[in-house]
């Protein structure tokens, strides 16, 4: 006798939605969609002001850097600790915890800067609270994604959704910002990002039949050796550590560029943007009026990332199950950082905002598929931990390279420290695809 298997969520079996959206005809997965994409345009919009906020506090590219270092301190240790969790104990729970300690995070840098008393240590401080709640609360939500999807058969199509749930955030977000920095300075966007939490907080509470895809540990196996069995997979699977070191050095030689924007959009190519902030700032003509007018490239800049990284990720969510998913993320291990170094050239502001473009198509094919090959490789009972891995590395060296970045900007220019990190990216990426073919075929 046999019985018609039914999907965990509930969901009905002859939903149809184009292929590029499957994973959203399961339940769970359409709450986590809609919450987290609100969620996320808060967060990119805190971003984006707390970058203006530490600059216009100091005036250093160091600082900028020093504020990506310091979120770094809690996320080594706490790490090795949340992906084996993640295995032991309920995502959801862990997700919800962290995400209400970053809503309180966000709330204290609002009422600190509302209220004019702000300084750069305080900042400090509130970034290694939220390095703290982000090492525990990744490694959760990126293993949870199979529960939400029910399995592997939607899995690349949840993750490309996901990114470009992400990305989406990252083009409103900073444009978001952008008028309201300008418009009325940084607090408001950090008291919006306080609100947006609610959304992602709700969606968690409203699932429903969640997969049990956390296990405890047996009695005989202590919290070290149940890491360690992490790490021993990771290590005897060349492909998954291959791809791990790609994430690596990408995250501390490329990434960088990231936490130097301020710099580009207000000393480098602040010139070639004056036309942009005249349209917009004009006293008589312009759209706003801006207490902040350095902010509008700034957000100009990051937003094109943003819709950059949308396509590339709409893409990868339209991808059939047979593609060549290592060919394109070799595709974009090598593109990436050939951007940043036209990016480190450029001096025209529209220019640079172009190369911005096809920087987030690259970024998205680079890691987002890393994140799939390497959870499609992971079996069920040592996702969270290959997943802490993962983050722990890309966290870890992203910040890092955010604080090398910062001081070799202000020991030489920002266009030689983005620079001189693309090019040595682009040369791992090129061994890489040299000596380890089989990176390019995996599917």
């Amino acid at each position: 006798m046999t019985t018609k298997s039914v999907p965990l969520t509930g969901e009905p079996s002859k939903m149809r939605l184009p292929g590029t959206f499957r994973a959203l005809r399961h339940h769970n997965f359409r709450l986590w969609f809609a919450g987290q994409t609100i969620s996320l345009i808060g967060t990119w919009m805190q971003t984006m002001a707390q970058q203006v906020l530490v600059y216009r506090l100091t005036g250093s590219a160091a600082a900028l850097g020093m504020v990506n270092f310091i979120a770094l301190i809690p996320l080594i240790p706490l790490s090795f600790i949340s992906g084996s969790l993640a295995d032991r104990v309920s995502k959801r729970k862990i997700i919800l915890f962290s995400q209400i300690v970053m809503m309180l995070q966000a709330l204290a840098l609002a009422i600190l800067t509302g209220s004019g008393v702000v300084q750069v240590w305080h900042v400090y401080i509130l970034s290694f609270i939220m390095g703290a709640a982000t090492a525990i609360d990744l490694p959760a939500r990126q293993a949870f994604t199979v529960d939400m999807v029910d399995g592997k058969e939607d899995l690349t199509n949840a993750i490309g959704l996901n990114s470009a749930m992400f990305n989406l955030a990252r083009a409103l977000g900073p444009a978001l910002a952008g008028i309201i920095v300008a418009a009325t300075g940084e607090a408001n966007a950090f008291y919006f990002n306080t609100l947006t939490f609610l959304a992602v907080i709700i969606s968690l509470v409203l699932m429903k039949k969640l997969p049990q895809s956390s296990h405890p540990r047996d009695d005989r196996e202590g919290q070290w050796e149940h890491i360690a069995a992490g790490f021993k997979f990771i290590k005897s699977n060349r492909a998954i550590a291959v791809l791990i070191s790609l994430v690596a050095v990408s995250a501390f030689l490329s990434m960088p560029y990231n936490t130097l924007m301020p710099v580009f959009a207000g000393d480098i190519l602040g010139k070639s943007a004056a036309p942009v902030i005249q349209f917009f700032c004009n006293p008589q003509t312009g759209v706003l009026t801006c207490q902040a007018p350095e902010a509008l490239p700034l957000g100009i800049l990051l937003t094109m990332v943003g819709v950059g990284a949308v396509v590339s990720a709409l893409i990868i969510a339209s991808m059939p199950d047979s593609s060549r998913r290592g060919a394109m993320l070799t595709l974009g291990n090598l593109a990436f950082p050939l951007m940043l170094l036209i990016f480190a050239i450029s001096r025209s502001f529209l220019a640079s905002a172009a190369v911005m473009f096809f920087t987030g198509v690259s970024f998205v094919l680079q890691n987002v598929l890393a994140n799939t090959l390497l959870q499609i490789a992971s079996p069920d009972e040592l996702r969270g931990r290959v997943m802490s891995f993962y983050t722990m590395t890309f966290q870890g060296m992203m910040r890092l390279g955010g604080l090398q970045a910062g001081l070799v900007a202000d020991w030489l220019t920002a266009p030689l420290s983005v620079g001189i990190g693309a090019g040595l990216s682009l040369v791992y990426g090129l061994f890489v695809a040299i000596r380890y073919p089989e990176i390019r075929k995996m599917r």
